[in-house]
């Protein structure tokens, strides 16, 4: 019998998962609740355009035009400024609040955020625990780990104070800092840890298909996905996982370019539509040929009309 998923929630990946890339996924799929990309908090009161830059849906009561809700994630180490900013955060409408100790990037490491902190479990607890008492039991408080730094021997320690802080769900990214977003991921681990702690775990890693999802959820024993890389790479994965739907062809996704194409006319951005697309296409090409054609005619232009001009032509010739 086939494992069924739960949860599925779309995975804050910073410089991609944007609005509009988050309007148009959330569209395509039922997923349960997204996370932003993260707020950046270091010895201060982030101001709140800060905030409504990362999560323009603000202004929507912080859901996508769907009615996906979102929830905003903190990135820092000094667990008073990140309670300060969970409190402005949760004034501003999220949906809870996510703090990320998983960010592999060098120069978020060196400033003591993201996954340099799986060497500290007593700071995680800490910094969880003054965001716990500053947003109130009621509301959801969740976390984004690594496996560790360089190994996976502090796991069960970092998990440990995780849930000691009173967290009520945990996504695991089944690498260490050390891996990177090198395959494999290593779901087993997180089979230990749905057996012996009672926190909401989430798993996280090397999800590109139906097949991959039920190795993840068999290996992981849990009932919960987040989706990278793989959500942008078959566009409606989430639905293929949930409901069995078909992958998405590629004369649909023609469609979708063109969506988002529209989606950011009215700041009228070509420059950001063409790097953007280029951007999305290398994730595309894992799954769809014509991607990376597409990619291949348009790696040079700039200008949108010639961009959708090559869109249709490829989408053309392979329906002839």
């Amino acid at each position: 019998m086939k494992p069924q998923v739960k949860k599925i929630i779309l995975a804050p990946m910073e410089g991609v998962a944007d609005q509009l890339m988050r309007q148009l996924l959330t569209s395509l799929n039922s997923y349960d609740f997204c996370i932003t990309e993260f707020v950046r908090v270091v010895d201060s009161l982030v101001p709140k355009h800060v905030f409504r830059k990362t999560c323009p849906e603000i202004a929507n009561h912080c859901y996508t035009e769907n009615g996906t809700p979102l929830r905003m994630q903190l990135l820092g180490q000094e667990p008073d400024w990140m309670a300060e900013n969970a409190i402005r955060a949760i004034e501003l409408g999220s949906h809870g609040i996510d703090v990320n100790f998983g960010c592999p990037a060098k120069a978020v490491n060196k400033s003591k955020g993201g996954a340099v902190l799986l060497n500290e479990p007593e700071k995680i607890y800490q910094i969880l625990t003054r965001v716990r008492a500053a947003i109130g039991e009621s509301t959801i408080l969740s976390a984004k780990i690594r496996l560790g730094f360089n190994d996976a021997s502090k796991l069960n320690e970092i998990v440990s104070a995780v849930e000691s802080a009173n967290a009520g769900q945990l996504t695991i990214h089944a690498r260490t800092k050390l891996d990177g977003y090198r395959p494999p991921a290593y779901w087993h681990f997180i089979a230990e840890l749905t057996q012996k702690h009672k926190i909401e775990i989430f798993a996280n890693g090397e999800i590109w298909s139906k097949n991959d999802a039920i190795n993840c959820l068999n290996q992981s024993k849990t009932t919960n996905l987040m989706l990278g890389r793989g959500a942008l790479a078959l566009p409606n994965l989430a639905n293929v996982i949930k409901f069995d739907e078909t992958p998405m062809p590629w004369s649909d996704l023609s469609l979708l370019l063109k969506r988002y194409s529209e989606l950011e006319l009215h700041g009228n951005k070509s420059f950001y539509f063409s790097s953007r697309l280029k951007q999305w296409l290398r994730y595309l090409k894992l799954q769809y040929i014509q991607a990376e054609q597409l990619f291949n005619a348009i790696k040079l232009l700039k200008n949108k009309a010639d961009i959708l001009q090559q869109i249709d032509l490829i989408t053309s010739v392979q329906s002839s």
